[in-house]
């Protein structure tokens, strides 16, 4: 199976062409901004540089967060476009389990994984995971301050666990003090889009009805509308 997958929902506008588990080709562009204008360069060089077209993928995988607001449209609007133009399935994966997802077997050792992604707030986005990577909880937008209260309304209060994303150091600093033994991962902070692809690939089947992926909002943007329609506040 033929599997491009990409992520515009962080810091960074990443892609990557796997087949039957293989990267072919990948390009990872550390970016907090510009992202409409670069993925569809990054999507061709990707392709060309395994030698593709869009007509022989048999799958499209796309990050759909919690993350940027603005990043998340542009992915999944091109996800939309690509699928629709083509005629393709296409899975959606979030960013945080598709960044537990780069720990190794041999780092994790058996033990509950926490992925941290910054928010660009005093929050930072959380999601628990378990020793066969299984969600332990719901995504979730949490203080530094709170996470001790949050992992222990997940029943994990002491013990190794193993933080990684781009808010890991805040998340550890967060849960210093308390009873958890708290180790940093050397995995990939960000959405490694080859596994994005492959976590796709992963749960997709031919018997399946195909559906779109939908954005995953943890909370609402910053930008609203006043009721009575003037003009936008942050």
């Amino acid at each position: 199976m033929l599997v491009l997958g990409f992520d515009t929902a962080t810091a960074a506008c990443s892609a990557a062409l796997c087949k039957d588990g293989e990267t072919l080709a990948s390009r990872h562009e550390p970016m907090a901004q510009g992202h409409a204008e670069h993925l569809m360069g990054i999507l061709n060089d990707v392709m060309a540089g395994a030698g593709k077209d869009f007509d022989d993928l048999d799958l499209l995988a796309v990050t759909t967060g919690p993350g940027s607001f603005t990043g998340l449209r542009i992915g999944l609007a091109m996800a939309r476009g690509l699928a629709l133009a083509a005629g393709l399935p296409c899975v959606g994966v979030t960013t945080l389990e598709a960044v537990a997802a780069g720990i190794s077997p041999a780092e994790q050792g058996g033990a509950p994984v926490l992925a941290a992604i910054e928010s660009k707030r005093a929050d930072i986005y959380i999601q628990a995971f378990g020793p066969g990577r299984e969600p332990l909880g719901a995504p979730q937008a949490v203080l530094p301050g709170a996470l001790k209260a949050a992992l222990a309304d997940l029943s994990i209060t002491d013990g190794r666990i193993v933080v990684v994303g781009d808010a890991a150091a805040r998340a550890a600093d967060g849960l210093a003090g308390g009873g958890l033994d708290v180790e940093l991962s050397s995995a990939p902070d960000m959405p490694d889009a080859g596994i994005v692809a492959a976590l796709a690939a992963s749960r997709w089947s031919p018997s399946k009805p195909a559906s779109q992926p939908s954005p995953l909002y943890i909370r609402p943007p910053d930008a609203t509308i006043p009721k009575n329609g003037g003009r936008l506040r942050p």
